[in-house]
């Protein structure tokens, strides 16, 4: 069937009631009424000669044919709204738009401060969300426009996903003042190893780039805490013997208020690059090109 043939409307439509799970919370985000949401599923229901929608409950839940198409479906809406505004000019001074940011919990503390110094004054009537989102799924997101960027560290994503490298950070090691077994502010290997360990991961398990590191050495350490925040592994590290390993950059924020120790890691450990990611079809959106030199500059600013 020719494009020509068929109302574009109806994919709004069907991307509302696929994220709403409900007619009824589609009718309501899009400014609709319940009939003309059921009329516009059934169109798209002759259309694709599959219900798309079948109701358990109280929820609307997606055939495994709506699974497939949503995601293309999203990006070619998203792509029409690129070309939209990318026809006019952005204006971040009178700009209401809301910006969509992926950035995992280790950067959020550092980045968000300068970031929205930077928003409130360019942009004041702006708004930004911020996201964890799993690594799986950002392609997905960024394609169908959920996400406007994401900050993360190298990733394996395709060639429809731009990047641009941010800024480097050491890894260090956290330690209470007056450790026993950590004398004049130096941290040997011997003494790492000797150690017991608060590992932060919001995985349930696997080991850390220090880990790994260890392991091409053909050591290990002993790991007596796996726990999900920074800011709990330091506060526990400042009322225990117990080692962190983390980022420097976020050690010097999150550490303010219990002055561990901060030491170089006795170890060979590769540079912590961080990436900003964004989709190609907002490649030459105004308010896409305005919002990562906004990160970017933010990121300069707590290098």
């Amino acid at each position: 069937m020719h494009i020509s043939k068929v109302d574009l409307n109806l994919f709004i439509v069907l991307d509302a009631i696929y994220t709403e799970g409900s007619i009824t919370r589609a009718s309501q985000k899009m400014n609709l009424t319940q009939p003309a949401i059921s009329h516009a599923l059934n169109r798209l229901r002759q259309l694709f000669d599959d219900p798309l929608f079948e109701r358990q409950g109280h929820v609307m839940v997606a055939t495994p044919l709506a699974r497939s198409i949503i995601e293309p479906v999203r990006r070619a809406l998203r792509g029409f709204e690129v070309t939209l505004s990318g026809a006019a000019r952005f204006d971040a001074g009178s700009s209401e738009r809301s910006f969509s940011l992926a950035v995992r919990d280790v950067l959020e503390a550092s980045v968000l401060p300068p970031l929205m110094a930077g928003i409130a004054r360019e942009a004041p009537l702006a708004t930004l969300n911020t996201a964890q989102v799993s690594r799986r799924e950002l392609e997905g997101e960024l394609a169908a426009g959920t996400l406007d960027a994401a900050i993360d560290i190298l990733l394996p994503l395709s060639n429809d996903i731009r990047r641009a490298q941010l800024a480097g950070d050491k890894t260090v090691v956290l330690l209470r003042r007056g450790h026993p077994l950590v004398k004049r502010r130096k941290l040997t290997l011997e003494t790492y190893l000797q150690l017991e360990h608060v590992q932060t991961s919001s995985r349930r398990r696997g080991p850390g780039l220090e880990d790994v590191e260890l392991s091409r050495l053909g050591l290990q350490r002993r790991v007596r805490l796996r726990c999900q925040h920074y800011f709990a592994a330091c506060r526990v590290v400042s009322e225990t013997d117990l080692a962190l390993t983390m980022p420097e950059r976020l050690a010097r924020i999150v550490n303010q208020q219990f002055n561990n120790q901060i030491l170089p890691v006795p170890l060979d450990m590769p540079s912590l690059d961080v990436y900003l990611y964004w989709h190609a079809n907002v490649d030459a959106d105004p308010a896409n090109i305005w919002l990562r030199g906004r990160i970017a500059a933010a990121m300069q600013a707590i290098a």
